[in-house]
Order: C-alpha cells, then structure tokens, then sequence
C-alpha cells in the first residue's frame, strides 16, 4: 500500500526476540528462512484456523450464529479460545449489502485467540491511517473491489474491544462439511479486507 511510513519504537519483547534470534542464526543454530516460515505459518495458517472453524459452524448452524453475533466472547468460548488478547471479542457479519472491515489505529489490538498472529500490514501505519479515510481505495489494493451499493463499515479495535469479521458464505457450498467449508475462510476475510474463498479457488 502507498502513504508514507512512520517507524515505531519497538517493543522490549520484539527488540529481545530479534536479538535471539539473530544470536541463533549467527550460531548456525537455525535458518532466518525457516524463522520467517515458521512466522508465516503462524500468521496466514496455524492462527487463523481457530477462527475459520468458528466461522465454518456459523454458517451450518444458524442458532451458533445468533449467539456469535450477540456475543462473540461466549460463543468463540464454547471452542475453548479465550485468552488476555481475546478478553471481548465483537463478531460483525458481513451480508451483500454491508463489508465489515476492521483496523486498529492507535497499534494493532488484534484478536489473537481466533486469529493468530498480526500480519505486518494490519500493523502498518499505512494500513491504520488510510482505512479509516478511504476504506474502498484501500479495500481494492487487496484485491476487493466492491460494488457502489455496498456500505463499506470500519472498526476500530482497542485495548478493550477486538473485533473479527463473519465473511458471508459463498454460494455453491450447500452439502460441503464443516471441515471443508474451513479450508474457505481466510485470514483476511475475517480481517474483511477480503471475501470468502470459492469452492472453484480451494479446489
């Protein structure tokens, strides 16, 4: 994304973490490249399968959903996610009328418990200025492009609240298992800078 980049100071635990892990590679001990997969498997992979499951049983279950959309926290609950960086958790579910996207402005409130690790870019200063401002020019750098009927709403985690997005279901996946339905929600897509996958593009 474009828009000028202001560094932040990092964190003592990032500074800390780097710092071992340099002392590591230096040692021959590990490979920068295996780190670096290893961070992406987190972020795009092993992380947000816990929230592609909770998404996959909203869409079979139509009373789970009620509940997850009341109350995100509870109902993320009944899977056994909960945690400090999950303590409120607010479900927003897309429909063909309203994108859900969310952003957090002042540093990058993420709920980890169903997501996993942040990608770099939801923690970008680019990402966090320009969504707030122009969502949908954003919204086409990933790829989404939506039509002029679509209210575009942002929402801005905190401290106190994180929010996950409820991507609407694709069509043509009437009969699929939940466990196939999964393999459909992605990282973005519950960020909502994305939609669901097809079945054609899993397939």
């Amino acid at each position: 994304m474009s828009g000028q980049h202001h560094p932040e100071p990092e964190s003592y635990a990032a500074i800390r973490a780097r710092a071992i892990e340099s002392l590591l590679v230096e040692k021959g001990l590990i490979a920068s490249d295996a780190v670096d997969a290893r961070v992406q498997a987190y972020e795009q992979d092993i992380g947000p399968l816990n929230g592609a499951r909770v998404v996959a049983h909203a869409w079979v279950d139509p009373e789970y959903r009620t509940r997850l959309l009341e109350n995100g926290t509870e109902a993320i609950a009944e899977f056994g996610y909960t945690g400090a960086q999950g303590a409120e958790i607010v479900v927003l579910g897309n429909t063909p009328d309203i994108q859900n996207v969310v952003v957090c402005t002042l540093c990058s409130c993420y709920p980890w418990p169903v997501l996993g690790l942040p990608p770099t870019w939801y923690k970008s200063h680019a990402y966090r200025a320009r969504v707030v401002i122009e969502p949908r020019a954003v919204l086409k750098e990933f790829g989404l492009e939506l039509d002029d009927v679509v209210e575009v709403r942002v929402w801005d985690s905190n401290s106190d609240i994180r929010y996950m997005v409820l991507p609407e279901r694709p069509s043509g996946t009437e009969g699929m298992t939940e466990d196939q339905l999964m393999a459909l929600v992605s990282r973005d897509s519950m960020i909502g800078v994305a939609k669901a996958k097809s079945p054609a593009q899993v397939g």
